[in-house]
Order: structure tokens, then C-alpha cells, then sequence
């Protein structure tokens, strides 16, 4: 899954991984998002703070198939 932080400086899931911007990959599995959050691993390859809602959409991403749906 391709994460991206904008030129205007928002960090998103971009799910066609087209956007431009600096993008970063992380693992479609719940244990690399919670990996990649803990170690900061985002902050670092985006040069952005990445906020835990982020990291919250992601895995629901995983779940639901769609970004911005909420988990069941």
C-alpha cells in the first residue's frame, strides 16, 4: 500500500499509487502498519510527522478495501 505526503504537506493513503508527491510502501498486513508506527518508520521515509489516525486508516483500509470507510 502506497502512502503519500502531498505537495501541500497532508500525508493519505493513496490508493492508485499515482499521486504525486514522496511516497512510501508499507505491507497490506496489520503487523507492519503497527511496526511501521512504532518505529516511526513513515515520519522518516515521507520527512513528515504522520499522525496516528493515518496509521488508523490504514489498517481499516486493509480490512475495508476503501479509504475513509470505517471498520466493523
Amino acid at each position: 500500500m502506497r502512502i503519500v505526503r502531498a505537495t501541500d504537506g497532508t500525508v493519505k493513503i493513496d490508493p492508485t499509487g499515482k499521486a504525486s508527491g514522496r511516497g512510501a510502501y508499507v505491507c497490506r498486513s496489520e503487523e507492519c502498519i503497527s511496526g511501521a508506527a512504532k518505529k516511526k518508520r513513515l515520519d522518516r521515509a515521507l520527512r513528515a510527522n504522520v499522525p496516528m489516525d493515518i496509521y488508523e486508516e490504514m489498517k481499516t483500509y486493509i480490512i475495508n478495501g476503501e479509504v475513509g470507510a470505517t471498520a466493523s
